[in-house]
């Protein structure tokens, strides 16, 4: 019963971490946890609604922030819009069985809605720090996939977005030294 205890303590920490909370289709994070690959289905939402999620937060980093976040900012629309047109392409192609999500999960669009309702300073600073964890979930999605996916095709592409996603997240950490 204690180990029960502690178990279920320790994993209501974990989740309570940004990073978890962006892996939602994939039980809130507890295939993270427990190192285990994410399902074909899962690892395209959450990709696909990573790519969103890093698209429209970088267009209103756009209009609201300063010249060097701006640029981050820029690269993160032009990356995600390859990667998303990409991953839509091996769906579509019908190697792939799984369907693209229309929309951004429901913790997505709660971080993106407060980021919203930011201005100044306190929205760069937010901005930096959602792309830091949502770098950091890509990172270990994508790593994940990458070496134990059950899709070869799909397993191939995640292991070669890896380096950039990993860039990316260099980029955002130096953002928040």
């Amino acid at each position: 019963m204690k180990k029960f205890i502690l178990t279920a303590v320790g994993i209501g920490l974990a989740l309570t971490t940004p990073a978890f909370s962006q892996l939602a289709a994939e039980k809130i994070g507890v295939d993270t946890l427990i190192g285990v690959p994410p399902k074909t289905e899962d690892f395209i939402q959450e990709a696909a609604t990573g790519d969103m999620f890093e698209i429209q937060s970088s267009k209103l980093a756009m209009e609201r922030t300063d010249n060097a976040t701006k640029a981050f900012a820029q690269q993160m629309i032009t990356d995600h819009q390859k990667t998303s047109e990409k991953l839509k392409g091996l769906v579509t192609g019908g190697k792939i069985k799984a369907a693209l999500p229309t929309a951004m999960t429901s913790s997505r669009r709660g971080t993106l809605d407060q980021l919203k309702g930011l201005q100044g300073e306190a929205f760069t600073k937010q901005y930096h720090s959602d792309q830091m964890s949502a770098h950091e979930g890509a990172v270990d999605l994508f790593k994940r996939y990458g070496e134990e996916g059950d899709n070869d095709e799909l397993k191939a592409w995640a292991a070669k977005m890896l380096p950039a996603l990993e860039h990316h997240l260099q980029m955002a950490q130096s953002f928040n030294k």
